[in-house]
């Protein structure tokens, strides 16, 4: 019995005193080995974490703007049919007389009734949905979608209100793209 109590009582410090201390001095020489490898293994993860996390805001950016570009174009096909209808009757021959009259009419009452009328036009009579709300650079993305009468009369709304450059550059470009 004298060597079972002596092996329990063995057995019990090695497990209380022993062991603390080898892991003690083994944590001391280890330490910055395994901060180290636990430092990298961390940033590995965060470092795909982040390729992950962009990689679903693209995807989601692109998703919205395919989702808005679908409404927005939606929107924007009714409104074309009413300004494309009247050049074509111009076309015809009988409505050229009388697509002639209606331009000399105003300019010949007033000089600055046709700016002020299509000036003062709201923007939902525009063919670009919420024109006002918009930024210069959202504008100039739906501008080339537009009919040469829709970019005229966005040139002139925009000229007699905000007067933004980015905005009047590329209709005329697009204006003098349909001319040339």
């Amino acid at each position: 019995m004298a060597d079972s109590a002596q092996s329990r009582f063995q057995w019990v410090l090695d497990l209380f005193v022993h062991a603390p201390v080898g892991l003690a001095v083994v944590a001391v020489e280890e330490l910055p080995e395994l901060v180290a490898r636990g430092r990298e293994r961390t940033e590995r993860q965060l470092a795909t974490a982040r390729v992950m996390g962009r990689f679903a805001v693209s995807q989601g950016q692109r998703e919205a703007e395919r989702l808005v570009s679908s409404v927005t174009g939606g929107l924007r096909r009714p409104s074309r049919p009413a300004p494309s209808q009247p050049p074509p009757s111009p076309a015809s021959g009988a409505a050229p007389p009388s697509a002639a009259p209606p331009a000399p009419a105003p300019s010949t009452a007033a000089p600055a009734a046709p700016a002020s009328p299509t000036a003062g036009a709201p923007p939902a009579s525009l063919a670009i949905p919420g024109y006002d709300a918009l930024s210069a650079s959202q504008v100039v993305q739906r501008l080339p979608g537009l009919t040469g009468a829709e970019l005229e009369a966005v040139r002139t709304y925009e000229a007699s209100n905000r007067g933004r450059k980015t905005i009047l550059n590329r209709v005329a470009q697009l204006q003098g793209g349909a001319a040339g």
